[in-house]
């Protein structure tokens, strides 16, 4: 009788170690939203990390609705749920703090991701400088209308990271033609629909008069081209830049009509979660993504780093149909 119930003991106990071995880790992920393509390739990317896919990590991908009560809202379900690590890509730079201070109380690391808050609790940032996209995207758009002439521009949700860095972009390069006039200068809340009714009514106002379209990211600068199309003129009449290299927009450069820059959401999410993972773990882990190997300029360094900055890839006639090739 005592040999049967040693021998279940043992069982018992080598069964609960088995358990506590193959426990996932739990990580959540919380955008800002989900309805752009941009944030869905970014959110792909998370279900493709390797540790995903073998079972190591069981991850929920959240939807913030473009609402910072909402990310509150979802942080509070994380910290209640004890997740072993968050992955925050704030709509509020200002707002997101108060989340990553609830999971920070909560012993809960917090990488962030594509956008920034202003906290000092994130254990680690992978992005990419905004502010120099920014720059770059006005001065294709500078270069092609000459320095003189007049341009609008299309801003992301205001009081989102991106929107401002990228503002401070335009400007700097604007700064460089004191002959250009800025005509309109709205938010267009990263919408193509939105976008395309503020450039409507923009054409209306300014006939004949607008020579540039600076849109903060791809889908507001599709807004206009299609504003553009509907009003009956040329779109390559316009010079028109956007940012992310989402497919529409590649297929737009292709054509002829716009300009844009990736912005690698599949490096900033697999990134981030690499370090989520790392730090869920205390250290004790090698990152799987090959997104390491692919930016030899932004190296691992032990998952130490506090900021690992992506960086930004022009799209051109050169590599578009390498970049397209990716998103079938």
């Amino acid at each position: 009788m005592k040999r049967w119930m040693i021998a279940l003991a043992s069982a018992t106990a080598l069964l609960t170690s088995s358990a506590m071995a193959q426990e996932k880790i739990k990580i959540g992920a919380a955008p800002y939203g989900l309805n752009a393509e941009f944030m869905q390739i970014w959110a792909a990317a998370l279900q493709e990390h390797p540790a995903v896919k073998s079972g190591e990590v069981e991850l929920t991908v959240f939807d913030g609705r473009y609402d910072a009560l909402v990310q509150q809202d979802q942080f509070k379900t994380m910290v209640t749920q004890k997740y072993n690590a968050i992955i925050f890509a704030p709509i509020d730079v200002d707002a997101g703090a108060a989340a990553v201070q609830s999971a920070s109380d909560a012993g809960i690391p917090v990488i962030g991701s594509n956008t920034r808050v202003n906290s000092d609790l994130l254990t680690s940032y992978v992005g990419s400088d905004d502010t120099i996209s920014g720059y770059m995207e006005a001065k294709t758009v500078l270069d092609k209308i000459g320095c003189k002439g007049n341009v609008v521009i299309l801003e992301g949700p205001v009081g989102q990271s991106a929107q401002i860095s990228r503002l401070e972009g335009n400007k700097k390069a604007l700064a460089e033609c004191p002959d250009v006039k800025v005509l309109e200068d709205q938010t267009a809340n990263w919408s193509r629909a939105e976008a395309q009714t503020l450039m409507e009514n923009w054409l209306t106002a300014h006939p004949k008069q607008i020579n540039g379209v600076i849109g903060q990211n791809d889908e507001m600068a599709l807004g206009a081209i299609e504003a553009i199309k509907a009003a009956g003129l040329d779109v390559k009449s316009f010079a028109i830049a956007g940012i992310d290299g989402i497919t529409d927009a590649l297929h737009a450069v292709k054509a002829g009509e716009m300009t844009s820059i990736l912005q690698d959401a599949r490096a900033q999410a697999q990134g981030a979660l690499d370090l989520a993972i790392f730090n869920a773990k205390k250290g004790d882990y090698k990152p799987q993504s090959d997104i390491w190997t692919t930016y030899k300029d932004m190296p691992w360094n032990d998952g130490k780093e506090k900021i690992y900055n992506v960086p930004w890839t022009p799209v051109t006639a050169e590599n578009v149909d390498q970049l397209l090739a990716t998103r079938k």
